[in-house]
């Protein structure tokens, strides 16, 4: 590889979490600011270290968007160099090939396209209800309604399930972009509106939702007026997700689990009611996942604030490595009733 700029840069990817995340954050961040970037050690933390397919999809997406000069965007790369250009709104198409997932994808390049002098609109084909990234659903109901709140206008179109292994999924998302990302506040969730929960089989028998379902009712109780099963015939594979939105007055939150074979479908669904439950006994507005999310559109707003639960290895991953590219300044503060409240602020 070519010696870096000086103003490269410059990021070990075997920190904090180790993982996938960082190659994420550091390009989007370096498609907004416009700073290049070298990153090594990528993915050193995993067991399989180095660019994967959905990785490197994400590396060649944020290149299409940003005009970039990469080398090292190839399968099993441990380093990576990434100088970009312009940003370009425009129509695009990113394929994963695998059943990787393409809501990975979309989160490397939004920012971006939400500071773009064009809008944008996507196509995004892969794993759209993977296990370790976040489902479709959680970016349409959890995440892109609270973006919407900090100016750009983003909305997205499932058209078909992609699961693991087969993947085979698709969906659209267009996006209005603002000159500046507005800051955003959700300190309390209000009131309760409503609860939802869903358990999608595919190409599976029916059964297996209705005793997800069953196990929501009678141990979590949710009514069977909040439930309803959902079969899929068009999957590519075989899959299972079980889907609980929590919709109140400030926040909508997301929770899901995968159904995995040798697991029972009443410890599926049991796992993502308990994560609901410690949700909905805390009072957080914001979630775990929700909460690594929301940092990178707070830090590019220049502030913002959020109460939460227990920050993640994630959270705290990224808060690093949005340090190396903005001058914000990142405080985590706990509060009596376990709950943390992360502010982002710009230094003066």
């Amino acid at each position: 590889m070519s010696a870096p700029r000086t103003d490269t840069i410059e990021i070990d990817g075997s920190q904090g979490e180790g993982g996938g995340q960082i190659l994420r954050t550091a390009l989007a961040l370096s498609l907004c600011t416009g700073k290049p970037l070298r990153l090594f050690q990528i993915r050193a933390g995993r067991a399989k270290p180095g660019l994967l397919r959905q990785h490197l999809t994400a590396v060649n997406a944020a290149a299409e968007v940003g005009g970039a000069e990469v080398t090292g965007a190839a399968l099993g790369s441990r380093e990576l160099t990434f100088v970009p250009g312009p940003l370009r709104g425009g129509e695009y198409h990113f394929a994963v090939g695998t059943a990787g997932s393409a809501t990975l994808v979309l989160q490397t390049v939004l920012p971006a396209l939400c500071l773009a002098r064009e809008p944008s609109r996507l196509t995004l084909e892969g794993g759209t209800h993977n296990p370790l990234a976040p489902p479709w659903d959680f970016l349409a109901h959890a995440f892109l309604p609270l973006l919407g709140r900090m100016g750009p206008v983003v909305t997205t179109e499932l058209e078909r399930c992609g699961f693991y292994p087969a993947g085979g999924g698709r969906f659209t998302v267009a996006v209005t972009p603002v000159a500046k990302l507005q800051p955003l506040t959700v300190l309390e969730r209000g009131k309760v509106l409503r609860r939802r929960a869903r358990a999608i089989v595919a190409n599976l028998p029916t059964r297996i939702a209705q005793r997800e379902l069953g196990t929501l009712q009678g141990q979590f109780g949710l009514q069977r007026d909040e439930c309803r099963a959902q079969g899929i015939r068009d999957s590519a594979g075989p899959g299972n997700v079980v889907i609980i939105e929590i919709e109140a007055e400030h926040v909508t939150e997301v929770f899901t689990g995968f159904g995995e074979k040798g697991v029972k479908s009443e410890e599926v669904a049991g796992a993502v009611g308990a994560e609901m439950q410690r949700y909905l006994e805390s009072s957080a507005p914001v979630g775990e996942h929700l909460a690594d999310q929301l940092l990178l559109p707070l830090a590019l707003a220049g502030g913002g604030t959020y109460r939460t639960l227990e920050p993640s290895s994630h959270t705290r991953t990224n808060i690093d490595v949005i340090r190396r590219f903005l001058d914000v300044v990142a405080r985590i503060e706990q509060s009596d009733d376990g709950t943390h409240t992360i502010t982002l602020r710009g230094q003066a």
